[in-house]
């Protein structure tokens, strides 16, 4: 297209072979313009899942030699970002990025530099990463019969990525064990979430629909076993993206359980279901207490017992970096006085039965005795008597 009225050529929808001398001839005059072409081109259409390593490929064209370029990369939020180079020739770049974050989102430039003939050209791309704005890997606490919501955190809205995308919630207790489907979602031509409730074993709800992109399930009443881990999957254009968190579930128990009875002890357990961190311990530890009422746990350690003789309430405390994440208390009663006197008096009057019964066995014994050497001494005499009238016969 010519341009009036100072004569300008606009060439569109440029390609590599449009490079090349362009003559602008006027009478005995002559200009010459060498136009000198880059092709940006990026891996999935710039659609991707986090994770995922994206791929830069920079072409150019020129009448002349192709010069030796540099090329610089800013993320978008205008950090440099040190690319892979994979394959290098004058006139291919082809560069790999670092794994992709769902804050890498937006528009991103490619510098390229050259000195001879000095070029010095930014060429914008837009990056699109569809995935969670939860930490890698999400570790939540929670004590038992209490209600927890888990949630994961889509970018979808932000990004704007209306459709084409499902995904489900599975959790197992395990690494190891079978995983089961609480839930899947896609995402409606509007961009709204639409989930279905997929298990029908396990009790767990579905939150109202709250703004934003997110997934979440309600616990109303945390059992021990419910603990495990809980992944939110993503899958688009059979590519998957997912994110992990773990439950760890805290109970307490007594041994015996009841009131405490003077002069008698009691063992408090204090159990998590799971796997802590390197920096996690339990601690117990009576309240209004003194630091004799403390006992801690090694690290690591899931499990942790104190011996209890005095009533009081008792609290174990889940530690992580110095920072309590979740307590239980447990409240030793101490039994009533008169439960106290039954004790003592069944104690004494079962030592007093314990003593009679003894007495009554030993009485018992004496007589059984006396009868047995009474019964022998008139067999003897029987036999005595037997022998003397044989012999008056006899004579």
């Amino acid at each position: 297209d010519i341009r009036m009225p100072y004569k300008q050529l606009q060439v569109r929808n440029l390609k590599l072979s449009d490079a090349g001398v362009y003559t602008c001839e006027y009478g005995a005059h002559k200009v010459r313009t060498s136009l000198h072409i880059f092709k940006l081109t990026i891996s999935l259409d710039g659609h991707f899942l986090q994770n995922e390593v994206p791929e830069l490929i920079l072409m150019q064209n020129s009448s002349g030699p192709l010069p030796d370029l540099s090329i610089t990369l800013f993320d978008s939020n205008n950090n440099r970002v040190t690319p892979e180079l994979q394959n290098k020739s004058r006139q291919k770049y082809v560069v790999s990025l670092k794994k992709l974050e769902a804050m890498d989102s937006g528009t991103w430039v490619c510098q390229v530099h050259s000195d001879s003939p000095l070029i010095n050209q930014n060429i914008s791309f837009a990056v699109k990463v569809l995935g969670f704005q939860n930490p890698d890997l999400e570790r939540k606490y929670a004590t038992v019969d209490s209600t927890v919501i888990l949630s994961w955190h889509l970018n979808s809205q932000k990004i704007k990525w209306k459709e084409g995308f499902t995904g489900q919630l599975n959790w197992k207790q395990q690494e190891s064990a079978n995983a089961h489907e609480l839930l899947d979602f896609n995402v409606t031509a509007q961009g709204q979430l639409h989930e279905t409730k997929k298990s029908s074993s396990f009790l767990f709800e579905i939150p109202e629909r709250i703004p934003e992109s997110t997934i979440e399930v309600r616990l109303p009443k945390v059992h021990f076993n419910h603990s495990g881990q809980y992944q939110c999957q993503l899958e688009y254009q059979g590519r998957h993206a997912q994110s992990k968190i773990e439950l760890v579930v805290m109970k307490v128990s007594a041994n015996p359980v009841g009131p405490l009875s003077r002069g008698a002890n009691m063992t408090l357990t204090c159990q998590v279901s799971g796997p802590l961190p390197h920096n996690a311990y339990l601690r117990w530890e009576r309240v209004n207490g003194t630091k004799m009422d403390i006992k801690s746990s090694k690290q690591r350690e899931v499990k942790l017992e104190v011996n209890v003789s005095a009533a009081g309430l008792w609290a174990c405390h889940l530690i992580e970096d110095s920072d309590r994440k979740i307590s239980l208390h447990y409240h030793v009663e101490e039994a009533p006085a008169w439960i106290n006197y039954v004790i003592i008096g069944a104690s004494v009057g079962g030592s007093l039965l314990a003593f009679a019964f003894g007495c009554l066995c030993i009485i018992s014994g004496i007589s059984w005795q006396r009868r047995r050497q009474r019964a022998k001494r008139m067999a003897q005499a029987r036999q005595y008597l037997l022998e003397n009238k044989t012999c008056q016969c006899q004579q």
